[in-house]
């Protein structure tokens, strides 16, 4: 854009008139055509930014305002008479008052650093005495003009150490000088060299020398306007912060000739006056003092940011807990003590942490977790040690007896289920959410490590959970044994899962309308696997280990793929008529991959097989606990033509309102209450409900688990379409399932394929 380019319009003009000014071209021109300009700058340039705060931009306008008046009315009055001829010194000294202010707001809006500052004042400390003790002094001692010449010529070196100081702590001050800092920088700069020579010439008693004296206060105006339009202005409403002020080799190329001034000016220059002592004696004590504070500082924030460090390493940052690397060392100190009682170790892990987390926000499970754990503190002893070890694990560790230990167990449930005040963030609701907790208990015994202390105690956890949340386990060695064969499980599952070493088995899905299930109408795929060594492993183990390791969606991914292309070549042979579906569970977490409809999609091109023949069957958890994305998968797979069943139905969150609100076709009722048909009137009322909530919203309804013709005849009664079970058959590899179909063709079994 235009305007982020003005500042080198500015410079072009700006060194073009200070070049022709040095070559006596229109002199009478250059200081108020780049004084102006520099005012406008200052004046417009931040509201062309969008600069905040402007207020320290108009302190500098005005300043540059001032200067440029100063230098105007001191080229007029310069040769005229005392104190005419100093009219234009007062302008310029209210120019320095306004830039000092200006750069007071700067800095006052960055935070003024104590080491910086340190370091600032003893920079300019050694200025102050070297420009005392070679261009003050001297000024003041000349004799034969007025003391209030003596004390502008002395005065001048006095207001630009003003300025040093302040740009030294704004450059020690921030990490970041970005170029609108260093045009500043190089101003104040100029206008110490332009006063400087100055100085040096008014050692002698000269007010007026060189018309180049005065270039170095144009190319500052010019500079300065500069700052003012560079986009960078914006960083200068706030600094980057150094982490550590240290003395780096940069900054001691600062600090350190401020440092040496002193004992170089005591050599150099003879000291005849009672005050040129007191000078030297003064500012080199005061450099002396100013280095052993900040030495001391710097050694005390040193210590402080070691601590602070400690503290970070072995904390936790969210609640202040000990964090695992403190933990363990803890309990490696408690394991080493002798005391009353054992070392007893509470290894918990919040249930519905997540429910919080994507309902109400992260920061709302922040808030939950800092709770848990001052509670966790209040209800427990003091001697109890309480860490945070993980998302929404916490840990306890206390020395106490066994029947202390299960009181404490309680009180730790207690707390934990008590209700808690969760916030959701921005607008978000306010409620009341009860949460429970999963907890593994562990007694040193012999134990003699803290890892193995936390392993076993994790190891109880996990059995915790798996017995079914909110509740705790005592350790015992067998559940060492189990987590020890569930690993090797999960080591060959991986490997079998990469090499497809897997089988799929289908099972009969039959039509009840004719009362008996003469009719195969589909096949449920169902995953099997045949360990080389331990033999036949369940679906209930290996699935829940696949979950466990995430390999649960490769695993799905291949049953989809194999079921559907068996399904497409079963329809190309003939065995399976043009109506015959295949039925395939789907993890919450394929659910919760974007790409997944068009995977299914590319599936059943590939295998040319209508989305319609393709049922995929779904847990209620899915429609209870999945968020946006799951919804617009499951609208996507829908539009697709795919049906979506929802499986051991019954069992969970079963509503109606789950149902009308997600975009289901059909549901399967849960072996659990197929089971009792015939036998207990409460399972067959159960039935009978899903039934007739299915028929008003129109969705095919599956009995599974059918094993007893008593069973099919209560499920024909009620009404009960379609049915699947050991009556009509296990799962068996593809090649049986068809042939079992041809079998029942060639004996006039009606079937759901036709002869080839």
């Amino acid at each position: 854009m235009v305007r982020d380019r003005l500042w080198m319009g500015l410079l072009g003009i700006g060194f073009t008139a200070s070049a022709l000014w040095a070559f006596d071209v229109l002199p009478g021109l250059a200081f108020p055509l780049v004084g102006g300009l520099t005012a406008v700058a200052w004046a417009a340039g931040p509201r062309l930014h969008d600069v905040r705060p402007r207020r320290p931009w108009r302190l500098l306008t005005a300043a540059a305002l001032f200067f440029l008046v100063g230098i105007v009315v001191r080229a007029l009055v310069i040769t005229r008479p005392y104190p005419l001829g100093q009219l234009g010194d007062a302008f310029s000294i209210c120019g320095f008052g306004l830039f000092i202010a200006g750069m007071l707001v700067f800095l006052n809006r960055w935070g003024i650093n104590r080491h910086a500052l340190l370091d600032g004042l003893i920079v300019c400390i050694g200025a102050a005495i070297t420009s005392a003790l070679l261009f003050v002094l001297p000024a003041i001692a000349i004799s034969g003009r007025p003391a209030l010449v003596s004390v502008l010529a002395g005065g001048y070196p006095i207001l630009d150490i003003i300025l040093l100081l302040l740009g030294v702590n704004m450059a020690f001050t921030t990490a970041v000088r970005q170029r609108s800092f260093q045009f500043l920088g190089a101003m104040i700069l100029l206008i110490f060299a332009g006063d400087l020579g100055y100085a040096i010439i008014g050692r002698h008693g000269d007010l007026t020398g060189s018309r180049l004296l005065d270039l170095p206060f144009l190319l500052g105006f010019t500079i300065s306007g500069a700052a003012a339009l560079h986009p960078t202005a914006k960083a200068l409403a706030q600094a980057t912060p150094l982490p550590i002020q240290a003395w780096s080799p940069a900054r001691m190329l600062i600090i350190g000739p401020a440092v040496a001034a002193p004992f170089l000016l005591t050599v150099l220059l003879p000291h005849e006056t009672p005050l040129s002592r007191w000078i030297l004696g003064a500012g080199g004590a005061a450099i002396v003092a100013l280095l052993l504070v900040r030495a001391s500082d710097a050694v005390q924030s040193h210590a402080a940011a070691q601590r602070r460090f400690e503290h970070q390493a072995t904390h936790d940052p969210l609640t202040g807990l000990p964090n695992r690397r403190l933990l363990q060392l803890m309990v490696e100190r408690r394991l080493a003590e002798r005391g009353t009682g054992d070392v007893w170790m509470f290894y918990l892990d919040l249930d519905g942490f997540k429910l919080v987390n994507d309902s109400w926000g992260h920061p709302a499970g922040d808030r939950l977790i800092v709770e848990v754990g001052a509670r966790l503190r209040h209800a427990l002893p003091a001697e109890a040690t309480v860490a945070r070890v993980g998302g929404d694990e916490f840990v306890i560790v206390q020395r106490c007896t066994e029947p202390e230990a299960m009181a404490g167990a309680r009180r730790i449930m207690e707390c934990v289920e008590r209700p808690l005040l969760v916030v959701g963030g921005g607008e978000g609701p306010t409620a009341e959410v009860v949460i429970g907790a999963s907890m593994g208990i562990v007694r040193a015994d012999r134990h003699d490590t803290a890892e193995a202390l936390m392993r076993d105690a994790d190891t109880a956890m996990y059995q915790a959970k798996e017995q079914g949340r909110n509740r705790w386990t005592v350790f015992d060695a067998s559940m060492r044994d189990a987590v020890r064969e569930r690993v090797e499980i999960e080591v060959a599952l991986r490997a079998a899962v990469a090499q497809e070493q897997l089988a799929i088995a289908y099972q009969p899905i039959v039509d009840l309308t004719d009362g008996l299930g003469t009719r195969t109408v589909g096949a449920e795929a169902l995953v099997r696997w045949e360990h080389p060594v331990r033999g036949w492993i369940g679906p209930n183990m290996f699935i829940a280990v696949a979950e466990d390791a995430n390999l649960i969606s490769a695993l799905g991914a291949w049953v989809l793929r194999e079921s559907v292309l068996q399904l497409a070549r079963w329809r190309e042979k003939g065995v399976v008529d043009e109506d015959f579906w295949m039925s395939v569970n789907v993890s919450p977490r394929q659910l919760g991959d974007a790409a997944f409809p068009d995977r299914v999609a590319a599936i059943l091109t590939q295998a040319r097989v209508p989305a319609r023949n393709l049922v995929l069957e779904i847990t209620e958890s899915v429609m209870v606990e999945g968020g946006e994305l799951t919804e617009r998968l499951l609208l996507r797979l829908r539009e697709l033509g795919v049906r979506i069943s929802v499986d051991d139905f019954g069992t969970g969150f079963s509503a109606l309102g789950y149902l009308r609100r997600h975009p289901v076709t059909g549901v399967k009722i849960d072996r659990s209450f197929v089971g009792g048909l015939g036998t207990s009137t409460e399972d067959e009322e159960i039935v009978r409900a899903v039934v007739a909530m299915s028929s008003a919203l129109s969705l095919a309804v599956v009995a599974e688990g059918v094993e007893t013709t008593a069973q099919r005849d209560v499920l024909v009664a009620l009404k009960v379409p379609l049915a699947q079970g050991w009556l009509w058959g296990k799962a068996v590899p593809a090649s049986t399932f068809a042939g079992r179909l041809r079998s029942r063709e060639r004996v006039g079994e009606p079937v759901g394929g036709r002869s080839d």
